[in-house]
């Protein structure tokens, strides 16, 4: 059975773009991705002296079961260069499962959808773009209606994109 996922992907350390186009060259692998967002510069979340990043959002169909799709999304991450840091810190990648069909999910590991979606712009910007109409199931208000709703300030779109392929 095919599922619909929303991802969120992030790099502030390294060759940024180079690493988004990695995280989704290897996500394709095992993802049908179908929608690719335009390349964000946004600022640091969370712990803010660090560089700046670059974020995108991909919708894709994936046959995967959530768990399965994490270990998958971490060994990835790991095949990019992240390492363990601190919370909310510098990255080589980051990749975050924002969506699942409309799972609602709370495992120890995983929360879906991301607990922290409503609040991080660096997220709902991109998403904004290619999924405007999604709700989200715990809040039960579109993806577009809760953009409105948060600060964009220093949420840059570069005029690139990662090409479909």
């Amino acid at each position: 059975m095919s599922h619909r996922v929303f991802l969120g992907i992030g790099s502030n350390l390294g060759k940024r773009r180079e690493n988004l186009q990695k995280a989704i060259s290897a996500l394709r692998k095992n993802l049908h991705i179908d929608r690719i967002s335009k390349i964000y510069e946004t600022q640091p979340w969370g712990f803010t002296d660090q560089p700046a990043f670059l974020n995108q959002v991909l919708s894709a169909e994936t046959e995967m079961e959530p768990l399965e799709l994490l270990a998958e999304i971490k060994e990835i991450e790991k095949g990019i260069g992240r390492t363990l840091t601190f919370r909310y810190g510098p990255r080589v990648i980051d990749i975050d499962i924002l969506f699942y069909d409309d799972l609602i999910l709370d495992e120890e590991n995983l929360s879906i959808p991301h607990p922290m979606i409503a609040e991080r712009a660096f997220v709902l910007v991109p998403l904004d773009e290619i999924a405007p109409q999604w709700v989200h199931p715990v809040l039960q208000q579109t993806v577009h209606d809760l953009v409105q709703h948060i600060d964009q300030q220093g949420i840059i779109p570069l005029e690139e994109s990662t090409p479909k392929e």
